[in-house]
């Protein structure tokens, strides 16, 4: 049984990462970046994949508001941060994970464990991935389903899109491209993620594709559609940005669905920069140097 002491420590190292990772970034690993008229200090986080406050403390901005075209800011390197655990007597491996909201696979995988269940009191082990504000994980329910479906080889590439559209949801696009498309297999993307307008902010939707391990209905070329999975975010990013609900759970499919297929991350890409046609997807406002940089 895992004791009050085991919750307490758990708390304690994750404050303490959580303060490494706002406060002790080295200087010198720092990017600049100048800030051009119409910025917000949170637009400038979101792009980079890290929190405001990171960037508030980096560069000794009392007030986030602080900011204007021209200004050189320091961007500290992302935000995950390993964290050090510490095993106490009647600890396993499955509990330090959940703990941690990690499965045990992901850990066993991080420190290249030969035996899981070998674990010793004092023996250090590492938590992948510790956010500074948060842990951008699956939701469990989400990851054991994915977990237990089969998935067919072939998948090589993952390819990001957005809607076009201010709202949507995964059954009313999975109607519009079977009545309005034609599209036999419906819903042309294999996963979409919701905007908080039709679907939760951050919500992720299998589509029918996904399920039924069918080729995606997302690229204009079909041998493309063979090996590249698709995933939507709903909103138009040429007016706005993706929410930061959304980028952190398009990274963490993203991540699921690397190790699931063993797709690399030069092989995740964007709408506008694989298919064949013309085409500004995912839109002007989606950070995606910044997004390929956090994978």
């Amino acid at each position: 049984m895992v004791k009050t002491f085991f919750h307490d420590r758990v708390r304690a190292l994750w404050w303490a990462a959580v303060l490494m990772a706002l406060f002790c970034v080295e200087a010198g690993a720092a990017e600049e970046y100048v800030v051009q008229q119409g910025d917000t200090l949170s637009g400038i986080a979101q792009e980079f994949g890290i929190p405001v406050r990171a960037i508030q403390d980096h560069n000794d901005l009392v007030s986030a508001d602080r900011i204007a075209a021209g200004d050189t800011l320091r961007i500290p390197p992302g935000p995950d941060v390993p964290l050090k655990y510490v095993v106490q007597p009647g600890d396993t491996l499955e509990v330090i994970a959940r703990n941690h909201g990690f499965s045990t696979r992901e850990v066993v995988a991080f420190n290249e464990l030969d035996d899981p269940d070998a674990l010793r009191v004092g023996q250090v082990v590492l938590i992948p991935g510790v956010s500074t504000l948060h842990r951008a994980g699956l939701p469990v329910a989400l990851h054991r389903e994915l977990d237990r479906m089969r998935v067919r080889g072939g998948w090589t590439h993952v390819v990001i899109h957005h809607s076009g559209t201010a709202r949507g949801n995964l059954e009313d696009m999975d109607r519009y491209h079977r009545d309005h498309r034609r599209m036999k297999n419906g819903l042309g993307y294999h996963f979409v993620i919701g905007n908080g307008n039709g679907m939760r902010d951050g919500e992720i939707g299998i589509g029918p594709r996904w399920r039924g391990q069918l080729n995606g209905g997302h690229l204009a070329s079909a041998a493309q559609n063979r090996y590249s999975v698709g995933i939507c975010l709903i909103g138009n990013f040429d007016d706005a940005r993706p929410t930061v609900r959304q980028m952190e759970s398009l990274r963490a499919l993203v991540r699921y669905l690397q190790r699931r297929c063993n797709i690399p991350t030069s092989q995740v890409t964007t709408h506008t920069r694989i298919n064949v046609r013309p085409t500004r997807c995912p839109g002007r406002h989606f950070p995606t140097d910044a997004f390929l940089r956090s994978l």
